[in-house]
């Protein structure tokens, strides 16, 4: 069989039409209800049809200039209306632990987010973007029926956007004990001073309500309860956004990751949230699914990636040293291993959803620190692959991969950089010394006396 011919056979065989539903993993088929097989397809025609050819009108429809940050694309409301009328709307609250949502569990979910995950739109569309789906869960989890009523409903309504300010500008925020912004009580009001950036989504005019970390409790002898949060409309005086940063220079408009500051800002007692020095408990709650609901939409990332390569190397137009591109051994290899590593990764996502599932996200710290580390590694190797198929082409605006990697690149740094998760990895990992020497020790112990009653000379010196 020639090179060609391999290559051919190769690529037909991962090309016949499947369906989502065809596609889902083996070992998580059984937890996956026929309600939401049904959605997942859905999910997949929506996005494939609707939504990745509306962003294509979504960037046009943003303009130029200052005007970007007033106003957003209208097919958004287009797409919305789609979702809404399809039923895809809300998906991420898992059944488990909430009314709110469309009913479906964190695993299916999951699959869904991965076709999410291939489009700029599909998200939002859905009503199930960060930061609004941490800060909904937030609120459902932890608001009052007041704070429910005046924030939840129009989020969950998609009236509304919000935006969540933990990182602070003059500290290192990977350690959210080090936060600054202070939240003083005064009668019934809190004043609040000091300063936020990448405050994701606070750009967007439709963003109405801020969550905000700050101290309340600085001198509390115990670290992690120094910390609050507390809702702040956005608009409050003394709050003044003043700039929207870049990610390797795309500023995200609308979106946004602004630098916001607090001067004097003053909220109602009544806006904290579950009650003062209860911060650190809310912040995990609310980062735990945000992490994996990232390492889902990640996936689709790479497997779009994928795409896009496939669909480079097999141009006829694109030829080198006399040969198409996938006729190049190493093409082929950067096709296997991103098949490979893209699988690899899917099941890491969704066992750490399943254990979510089984009880809650605290159940599953360490299958959520690999997904949240292993994923947004894997796409950007995936997406790297991909931009180095398309040469020159693949670091400009021509195609959505340079992009794509600046959004997955941040996601090693969100959430808490992976240089954290892994730390606290290895020493949960190491606790497992001392077991694990006895057991070689009774090992070799046995080996030993093994070696003696045969009457054989031993090979090998232990290193215990």
């Amino acid at each position: 069989m020639s090179k060609s011919d391999f290559s051919q056979n190769l690529l037909a065989s991962s090309g016949k039409p499947q369906t989502a539903a065809d596609k889902i993993p083996i070992i998580a088929r059984g937890a996956v209800s026929e309600r939401a097989i049904k959605a997942l397809n859905l999910v997949e025609k929506f996005v494939e049809e609707e939504c990745i050819p509306a962003d294509v009108l979504y960037h046009s429809q943003l303009g130029e200039g200052e005007k970007r940050w007033a106003s957003y694309p209208p097919v958004m409301d287009e797409l919305k209306a789609k979702a809404k009328k399809l039923g895809l709307w809300n998906l991420f609250l898992p059944r488990n632990h909430f009314t709110q949502g469309a009913g479906f569990s964190n695993l299916e979910y999951g699959l869904m987010a991965e076709y999410m995950g291939k489009s700029r739109t599909a998200s939002e569309a859905c009503n199930c973007a960060a930061p609004d789906t941490g800060n909904m869960e937030v609120l459902a989890k932890y608001g009052t029926d007041a704070q429910k009523k005046q924030w939840l409903t129009p989020l969950l309504n998609g009236e509304i956007r919000s935006a969540f300010l933990m990182t602070e500008p003059d500290v290192a925020s990977s350690d959210a004990t080090n936060i600054t912004l202070t939240m003083k009580r005064e009668g019934n009001e809190y004043v609040l001073n000091g300063s936020k950036w990448w405050s994701s989504g606070a750009g967007d005019p439709r963003c109405k309500i801020y969550i905000v970390m700050g101290k309340t409790d600085p001198n509390n002898r115990d670290t992690y309860k120094q910390q609050s949060v507390m809702l702040v409309p956005a608009g409050t005086k003394g709050v003044t956004v003043q700039r929207c940063l870049s990610v390797y220079g795309y500023d995200d408009a609308p979106h946004g990751h602004a630098q916001i500051k607090f001067e004097n800002v003053r909220v109602p007692a009544s806006a904290m949230v579950l009650g003062e020095g209860r911060g650190f408990e809310i912040i995990q709650g609310r980062l735990g699914p945000g992490r994996i609901h990232h390492a889902m939409r990640s996936i689709g990332a790479a497997e779009k990636a994928l795409e896009w390569m496939i669909a480079r190397v097999n141009d006829p137009r694109k030829k080198t040293f006399g040969k198409q591109l996938n006729e190049h051994g190493v093409i082929l290899e950067w096709i296997a291993k991103s098949r490979l590593e893209i699988d690899a990764a899917r099941l890491i996502v969704l066992n750490a959803a399943m254990k979510i599932d089984e009880k809650d996200a605290k159940n599953a710290l360490k299958e959520i620190a690999e997904a949240k580390v292993l994923v947004p590694q894997m796409a950007l190797t995936v997406i790297d692959r991909a931009v180095q198929s398309y040469g020159a082409a693949g670091v400009c605006q021509d195609t959505p991969l340079a992009n794509m990697w600046a959004q997955i690149r941040t996601l090693r740094i969100a959430d808490g950089p992976d240089e954290v998760h892994l730390q606290q990895m290895g020493k949960n990992e190491n606790k497992r010394s001392r077991e694990i020497r006895e057991k070689l020790e009774r090992q070799r112990q046995i080996g030993d006396e093994m070696v003696r009653k045969a009457g054989v000379r031993p090979v090998g010196k232990s290193m215990l």
